[in-house]
């Protein structure tokens, strides 16, 4: 079973027990719950369940791994030509990471293989 959700307006492909990079919550600690009610798509393995924007009822369930994650180094570096002008600076997102519990949509049975 996997799930399409919402989050900080990006779309996420999440399945159980599946380990996923959100936006940075600063209040977030590890071993909390989160609860993502935006829940766009929803796939048992048979049927499909397609949100007219979102599946109304449709909840999932993570538990927060590391509350802050550092993403790869972007280095920007701009150039003017005969001006003797260089700048050079660097940043790294911030994520926090989950790991998705729980997928509950309800009238959505999940096929065993």
């Amino acid at each position: 079973m996997f799930a399409i959700i919402e989050d900080g307006s990006r779309q996420i492909k999440v399945s159980k027990g599946s380990l996923v990079k959100i936006d940075y919550r600063a209040d977030a600690n590890a071993g909390d719950k989160l609860t993502f009610d935006s829940v766009l798509l929803a796939n048992g393995g048979g049927a499909s369940s397609i949100g007219a924007p979102l599946i109304s009822g449709a909840t999932v369930m993570a538990e927060v791994v590391d509350a802050e994650v550092k993403g790869e180094k972007l280095e920007i570096q701009k150039f003017r030509r005969r001006k003797n002008s260089r700048t050079h600076t660097g940043h790294r997102q911030k994520y926090t990471s989950v790991k998705i519990a729980e997928i509950s949509v309800p009238g959505l049975e999940e096929k065993s293989e």
